[in-house]
């Protein structure tokens, strides 16, 4: 050992033990910041299907490669840092001997062969998502960036690390090459020999491009176990946990769906025995996340894919979930010193700390621990009220989201507190909040007209109770009983089921609103008030059927998610279908036959919670389909839907959900505007939705383009039912009987 390899090996040997004391301590601090977040006993079971998700969410990238070019680059760069790895491993020996190398498998082909390759790779990858991030970066000229409010220099920090440490690799390999300590042949490695044809012959080259490397190795380790916050580089280790504890990882969606119940002490609240002052309702301060939450926070990347698709952030309304996300993980992280401390808030709102444990705390934390986790800036808060109640529960961010993160849950918990226990929320939707509780629908409609839309139908729409057998129950929903648009779709329905063969029954007066807006605003009282209710008439109407034969179609996807979703923690377990489902069944098995054209071009818009929330991509699709194909086979327009740049999964919001649907909006451009002008881009006639809630706003919103010249008068916003109507009508009405009442009933259906 040379005097260049003795001081290079004690260079690295000091730098290494700093960087490995000072990441230990990080990581305990992790783990003691996390455990101050609230028991959520649901995170570990089913530990293979958990694994099996994990596994390939992160080694399989299947949630990145949904964003292909990015995504394929992210997984090289991912894989090279695993290979970089071994490779500053490799460094140590390095430093030592100039000759050295891994034991075993360092002289492999093998590894010389893959290590080559992946660090190829890995700087192709690493240069892609450096030219994007700067393609990208907040102060480019035109649109909002999703970067904008990441911290950039920490991407910059990290690419520039991983650049250099793939670099540092080839030039130790050429030197390597060049002194004759290299093993491997050019077609193996021919980076490494072309480098080697040019470098000097110089072993002490190679110790001290090797202890270069390790220090910028190290250097890296030292700077992001000095800064917690920095979850674009703590996520290459947070994210297989994070992933792994997910909600529900045999869903796709994890996530979405169904929200959490209202949780205290690691249990669903029981709002019989709830007791404010005992009982935790909602989240009032940053440790009252459940641990995963603190988990969630600690692990965003920051990449802003969530940001980019909120429909919000969008349309210049404050919030995005990103930057939410940043807000609540920033003000956790500066908080726990005082929290570990032993401080804290009781539900009463006193102070749990001693004056001695406090006396120590840092004034900063001391500072950050009386700031209020919602207020304005006025009041110093975390999170701004217009940035809670901008959140439509959309979805787009959670479905975007790589590392599992669940926005729409910590958004919910938070609106809980300050329904529940502020009474603070938009004073308009009190009026909705009241209507639920004295009337049984946002609208404060009579109870006794929700059967008014079954008038002028020439045939008799069977009530339960009326009818000894049925195979659906038809649940029509507030707004298909009381909304005039949605009351077009809710007859459609009704009127395709009959001439079918389907046999349904409707519940009528004993139908009460799901509960749906109340649960998304935080009203998890209202909700479960409405929610047993219906439970217990949905138990009583099917008997004893077994889940499988409690078949229910709904045409509000808000009401398929929640019946379908969230009733079950309430003891009512149900087969429920979206209308659209049921009618693509229908037209499949030959009992509806759509034969009359389309004209002017068909689009659709993805309802969130049919599509996002539900994985209901294709039988919508397939009813339109069908629809088109009826028209090209009779000489109409080509048989081909024209989608919008963003649907399916990325299908943008029409706004109306979160319980969007009764507060204003006062912030920015109108969400549903902005759709509108997405579908009326195709060129489309027709925009077919399949949401009472999305035909309320992008019916709006297309009224609006008319009034002033943006849209054609022949531009409609009609249900997939409604369509699907129109192309069988000559067929319903040959079937049934050549009278005149039998085509005025048909067309009736249609008003």
């Amino acid at each position: 050992m040379g005097t260049v390899q003795i001081v290079t090996t004690v260079v690295a040997a000091i730098v290494t033990a700093v960087a490995v004391v000072l990441a230990g301590r990080a990581v305990w601090q992790f783990v003691s910041i996390i455990r101050l977040g609230k028991a959520d006993p649901h995170r570990t079971g089913d530990p293979a299907t958990r694994a099996k998700v994990m596994l390939s969410e992160t080694l399989g990238h299947t949630r990145m490669l949904k964003w292909s070019v990015v995504g394929a680059a992210h997984w090289f760069v991912m894989v090279a840092f695993i290979v970089l790895s071994i490779l500053v491993l490799e460094a140590y020996f390095e430093v030592v001997d100039a000759g050295g190398g891994i034991p075993v498998i360092g002289g492999w082909l093998l590894y010389g062969l893959v290590t080559e390759l992946i660090s190829i790779l890995g700087m192709a990858g690493i240069g892609v998502l450096i030219g994007i991030r700067l393609a990208n970066r907040p102060t480019r000229a035109g649109g909002r960036s999703r970067f904008t409010g990441s911290t950039m220099w920490q991407g910059y920090f990290v690419e520039a690390v991983v650049l250099a440490v793939l670099i540092c690799g080839f030039l130790i390999r050429g030197f390597r090459v060049a002194t004759d300590h290299f093993d491997f042949p050019v077609w193996a490695t021919p980076v490494s020999h072309a480098l080697g044809a040019v470098l000097p012959a110089s072993e002490s080259a190679i110790s001290i491009t090797a202890l270069i490397k390790i220090l910028i190795s190290m250097t890296w380790l030292i700077v992001i176990a000095l800064t917690l916050t920095m979850g674009v580089a703590w996520h290459r280790f947070a994210a297989f946990f994070n992933i792994y504890f997910k909600r529900d990882p045999g869903r796709p969606n994890s996530g979405l769906g169904a929200l959490r119940p209202m949780m205290s002490d690691g249990k669903p609240l029981d709002f019989e025995e709830a007791d404010p002052e005992s009982d935790q309702f909602g989240v009032a301060q940053v440790e009252q996340f459940s641990w995963k939450g603190l988990l969630d926070f600690t692990t965003c990347t920051e990449c802003g894919r969530c940001q980019s698709q909120c429909p919000a952030w969008n349309t210049g309304k404050p919030l995005s979930p990103k930057l939410l996300v940043l807000s609540l993980r920033d003000h956790a992280y500066a908080k726990a010193p005082y929290l570990l401390a032993g401080g804290g808030k009781d539900l009463t709102g006193e102070e749990k700390g001693t004056a001695e444990q406090l006396a120590k705390v840092d004034a900063l934390a001391l500072a950050e621990a009386d700031r209020p986790l919602i207020g304005g800036a006025d009041d110093g808060g975390v999170i701004d009220p217009d940035v809670l109640w901008s959140c439509t529960t959309c979805g787009a961010c959670v479905e975007q989201c790589p590392v599992d993160i669940e926005h729409v849950d910590h958004i919910v918990d938070m609106r809980r507190y300050q329904v529940l226990i502020e009474s603070s929320f938009p004073s308009e939707a009190g009026v909705m909040l009241r209507n639920l509780e004295n009337k049984g629908n946002p609208w404060g409609a009579p109870p006794n007209t929700r059967e008014d839309w079954t008038k002028g139908l020439d045939f008799a729409v069977p009530r339960v109770g009326e009818v000894d057998d049925f195979e659906y129950l038809f649940w029509v929903g507030c707004a298909g009983a009381f909304e005039d648009r949605a009351k077009k779709t809710t007859r459609a329905v009704a009127t395709l089921l009959h001439e079918a063969g389907v046999d349904f029954a409707i519940l009528g007066e004993g139908e009460t609103c799901t509960g749906d807006p109340a649960r998304r605003i935080g009203n998890e009282f209202v909700f479960q008030m409405l929610a047993q209710q219906n439970v217990e008439t949905l138990n009583e109407t099917f008997g004893d059927r077994e889940p499988a034969k409690r078949k229910i179609v709904a045409t509000c996807p808000h009401c398929f998610n929640t019946l379908g979703n969230e009733y079950g923690q309430l003891g009512g377990h149900f087969d429920v279908v979206h209308h659209t489902q049921l009618l693509a069944h229908l037209v499949a098995a030959g009992k509806l036959t759509p034969v009359t054209p389309v004209d002017g071009g068909l689009t659709y818009h993805d309802p969130c919670y049919l599509g996002r929330h539900n994985r209901v991509f294709s039988p919508p699709r397939e009813v339109l389909g069908a629809a088109l194909t009826a028209g090209a086979e009779a000489g109409g327009d080509a048989a081909q839907l024209r989608e919008m740049p963003r649907n399916s999964e990325r299908s943008f919001c029409c706004g109306a959900g979160g319980a969007r649907m009764w507060m204003e909006e006062r912030i920015g451009k109108r969400v549903n505007v902005d759709r509108v002008e997405e579908a009326l881009s195709t060129g489309a006639q027709t925009i077919a939705v399949g949401c009472p809630f999305c035909y309320t706003m992008l019916g709006d919103g297309v009224t609006g383009k008319q009034s002033s010249g943006a849209a054609g008068e022949n531009v409609e916003v009609v249900d997939v039912a409604t369509v699907l109507l129109r192309s069988v009508k000559p067929a319903v009405a040959s079937s049934a009987s050549p009278s005149p009442s039998s085509s005025a009933a048909s067309a009736s259906a249609e008003e």
